[in-house]
């Protein structure tokens, strides 16, 4: 009960700055519950980037942002090495990415070579410069906003990267009502101004050894192991899912059910997160290109054949 009076704490807190958005910062808290890392995409102006301020704001967290541009290097990400003459000896500036949550914002706006430099770092939170290696304070997670790719300026994110993304979700817009309202309010006063700490990063840790202790059963696996196989034989894809993406798809069941206040999974924790974790990790076939199929409605039809235990 005490995780739920937490986790209640934290959305409504977001709420304050997002809102109509509530089960956006859910599926985002899910994500750091089993500690990932989110890919967030949507058209411009929606609230990406004050959302995960909000959520620093929120868990008391350190926050860095990384504008990422055309010219963006990988040094300018993780930091580098500069001789002090002083010293006679080489001194590692640490980059923006040493801090509990980094925002990289509009990460498809640079080159696949700078993208990459977070490879390393989102898989396992450290970064290796020369002979030396830097271990990154936890909890650690990049969420990364990008806006679609047929807007002018984006990269195709290589899809060694996608794959360390545990799950991408898209904000959209408000409905009518919760727009009338950011206007009252935006109007009058700044609420991030305003934001206050709810959660601690030991919180969140407490969260996530709650996500770990969450009981699967054997016939769970067999299901998301099911699945598995059913993209890599699916004749619309290229490339099925990777066992990090099954990993991912436990992870977030699991997460799933501590929000809704079970120390178990039911397949319906599967069912009903598959196409956020699944669907940006895909690569279609020119069959599926050429009759315009999305990634998401392959996983909602994979979905339906694939047989659910009954638990």
């Amino acid at each position: 009960m005490e995780i739920q009076n937490l986790i209640e704490k934290i959305l409504y807190n977001v709420e304050k700055v997002i809102i109509g958005k509530r089960e956006v910062t859910k599926n985002i808290l899910k994500g750091m519950m089993a500690g990932g890392h989110i890919l967030i995409e949507d058209v411009p102006g929606v609230g990406k980037t004050t959302l995960v301020k909000a959520l620093a704001k929120t868990l008391d967290l350190t926050y860095s942002r990384i504008q990422f541009t055309p010219d963006l290097l990988p040094s300018d990400i993780t930091g580098i090495s500069i001789y002090n003459q002083k010293e006679m000896k080489f001194e590692f500036k640490k980059g923006p990415v040493f801090s509990n949550i980094v925002l990289a914002d509009e990460i498809n706006r640079t080159s696949p070579k700078t993208q990459s430099a977070l490879l390393e770092v989102m898989e396992e939170a450290q970064i290796s410069e020369g002979v030396n290696t830097y271990i990154l304070d936890k909890p650690f997670f990049v969420l990364a906003t990008e806006n679609p790719i047929e807007y002018e300026g984006t990269y195709v994110l290589p899809e060694a990267q996608l794959d360390r993304f545990i799950m991408k979700i898209s904000i959209g817009y408000p409905d009518r009502y919760s727009e009338e309202k950011i206007l009252e309010i935006y109007s009058k006063e700044q609420p991030m101004e305003e934001l206050s700490a709810v959660a601690s990063g030991e919180d969140i840790k407490v969260m996530q050894q709650a996500v770990r202790d969450t009981m699967v059963h054997k016939e769970i696996n067999s299901y998301i192991v099911n699945i598995a196989e059913a993209t890599r034989k699916s004749e619309f894809l290229n490339i099925g899912i990777s066992t990090r993406a099954a990993l991912s798809l436990l992870k977030i069941a699991q997460a799933e059910a501590v929000i809704n206040g079970r120390n178990y999974v039911i397949p319906e924790d599967v069912k009903s997160n598959a196409v956020r974790v699944l669907s940006h990790r895909l690569t279609l076939s020119s069959e599926a290109r050429a009759n315009d199929y999305l990634n998401e409605s392959i996983i909602e039809e994979i979905l339906k054949h694939v047989e659910v235990p009954r638990i």
